[in-house]
């Protein structure tokens, strides 16, 4: 499997099922990651785990430097990675309480470094996107779900807005009608940038409120904590059974451009 890399998103600041034994506050070329690099163990298997926001989550998604915390993990030795995700849910099996791994997305942000290749000595490079995710990490996460007995929604287009504001209902029913199965703010340019490095990702997503305007019901940040905590266990259960499926497995496939 190579070494697992699991970033968390909101709600997961740490990974409680995780054995840590060291952290190390590392510095590219890009500046430090958003937290401290933790290392340690799930059922066995060697992982390392990254806050996205930073400690007690005070990074938004728009100013997190994706391009440090990719290149930290990548020079920690890290071949796949999972971003845990919070979102909201657009299609009607995308409802509070559903996870799901995604097998596309749209990227409707901006201002966002999202590259390694910038020109000049770096050069340019155009990187195979056509399918963001990795095939062999996505069924990875489907296996482990169908041993843990987690149900997770097989497939999806995520919607990648800005933030940190959420949407307004207009800008859901344009999501709707690109097709977006659900909207969040942080796989991209996350996805990307793994894909630049030759790193396998994967987004596991779980829905914490419908997307605005789908309800009645005004979005609060308190209902969106009460189904973070909801979710919270069943994400464990997953990461923990596709951690002791991989442990002591021969790695895996690298990256690659096609579709599962």
């Amino acid at each position: 499997m190579g070494l697992l890399a699991i970033i968390g998103g909101s709600g997961f600041q740490t990974l409680p099922a995780l054995a840590v034994s060291g952290q190390t506050r590392a510095v590219t070329s890009y500046g430090s990651p958003s937290a401290p690099l933790m290392e340690g163990h799930l059922s066995g298997l060697p992982v390392l785990f990254l806050a996205r926001h930073g400690p007690g989550h005070r990074v938004p998604p728009h100013q997190i430097n994706y391009r440090a915390n990719l290149k930290a993990l990548a020079e920690a030795g890290a071949t796949q990675i999972i971003g845990l995700a919070a979102v909201g849910g657009i299609a009607d099996d995308c409802g509070p309480g559903v996870l799901c791994v995604p097998d596309q997305l749209i990227d409707y942000t901006h201002g966002r470094p999202n590259s390694f290749y910038e020109g000049g000595p770096a050069g340019v490079v155009h990187v195979d996107f056509s399918w963001p995710y990795s095939p062999g990490l996505r069924q990875g996460l489907l296996a482990a779900a169908s041993a843990a007995e987690v149900p997770l929604r097989d497939g999806g287009t995520y919607g990648v807005t800005q933030g940190p504001r959420l949407e307004t209902a207009a800008e859901v029913r344009r999501l709707h009608r690109d097709g977006c199965d659900l909207v969040g703010m942080t796989a991209m340019p996350e996805a990307v940038l793994a894909r630049e490095l030759g790193i396998e990702y994967a987004t596991l997503a779980f829905v914490v409120n419908w997307a605005a305007g789908l309800t009645a019901e005004v979005i609060t940040m308190d209902e969106i904590q009460r189904q973070i905590e909801h979710c919270n266990a069943a994400v464990g259960r997953l990461l923990t059974s596709l951690a002791a499926q991989h442990a002591g497995a021969t790695p895996a496939a690298g990256t690659s451009a096609k579709p599962d």
